[in-house]
């Protein structure tokens, strides 16, 4: 399967609860803290898996001890042309050229509102690919 594909299919399967989870792993030999937040595991999931929030209640609960979403930008924005994902199989690695696709941050941050209140999450900011004053975007 080609590999957006894959990641879609993935972050949709967790959407609609397809996945089993079963909530934070946590151990007092796990728990740590980062910046003076408290986490219940080390383990995190950067920014890019879930770019628009739209999984927030599903991350929830699949054992991270933090979520971090996007990157959203200003304006929404489809990211670059595809193919922009692609696996290399024998490094079991993928080279990701998306380009900060994604609904923008008003839309985004409706969803965050509604995220559970016991998750850890933080937000990934970038400018739009087309902004004239990228300083301007993150004074907003």
């Amino acid at each position: 399967m080609d590999p957006e594909k894959s990641h879609a299919f993935a972050l949709k399967a967790l959407e609609l609860g397809l996945a089993p989870l079963h909530g934070t792993v946590t151990s007092d030999r796990l728990k740590t803290s980062l910046a003076g937040i408290a986490l219940a595991n080390p383990l995190g999931l950067a920014a890019g898996f879930d770019k628009n929030a739209t999984a927030l209640a599903p991350l929830a609960r699949a054992g991270f001890g933090f979520v971090e979403v996007g990157a959203a930008t200003p304006r929404p924005q489809p990211g670059n042309p595809k193919p922009r994902l692609f696996r290399l199989s024998e490094d079991r690695a993928a080279i990701n050229r998306f380009g900060f696709n994604n609904d923008g941050m008003e839309v985004i941050a409706k969803r965050l509102a509604h995220r559970p209140t016991d998750m850890v999450l933080g937000l990934n900011l970038g400018a739009n690919k087309d902004s004239v004053d990228r300083a301007d975007d993150f004074a907003r």
